[in-house]
């Protein structure tokens, strides 16, 4: 298997992981960008992506950890899905919490791209489901926070 990039612009980052355990590629920005306090802004990283020789995966991404502890700018849809066939740009909706305007630059890592199976069973409509100790319960419902 290999994930396959097509840099669509010269400021185009092709993504990387930091170590050789790390789970995601850095995604980066391919524009300077202003992020403003409380709103989204939709950040181009000049590249598209296909995972060659799966079919049964796609990738998702991810906030890095240090952009959203320390900045507050995540993902606006908390965990971005790009499908397997699809082919354009990866643009990375992201959403700055913070009551501070933040300035993306070019080349700066704003995501991580992480690649991971998927299932996808028929689909089938049933009556019932089987039972369970637990049943519906949800929202608190183990009484553990």
């Amino acid at each position: 298997m290999k994930l396959l990039i097509k840099k669509l612009n010269e400021n185009a980052v092709v993504p990387k992981r930091q170590t050789e355990y790390s789970a995601g590629y850095d995604l980066c920005s391919a524009e300077d960008i202003l992020c403003e306090a409380g709103k989204t802004a939709k950040v181009h990283t000049g590249i598209a992506a296909e995972v060659d020789g799966a079919k049964d995966v796609c990738l998702f991404i991810y906030a890095r950890s240090s952009l959203a502890a320390k900045l507050g700018l995540a993902p606006a849809n908390c965990v971005g899905v790009v499908d397997w066939d699809y082919r354009g740009e990866i643009i990375v909706a992201l959403h700055n919490h913070s009551d501070k305007d933040y300035t993306v630059k070019t080349g700066d890592r704003i995501a991580q791209l992480v690649i991971t199976n998927v299932l996808t069973p028929e689909t089938e409509e049933v009556d019932e489901l089987s039972d369970t100790e637990r049943g519906a319960g949800g929202f608190g419902s183990t009484g553990k926070n």
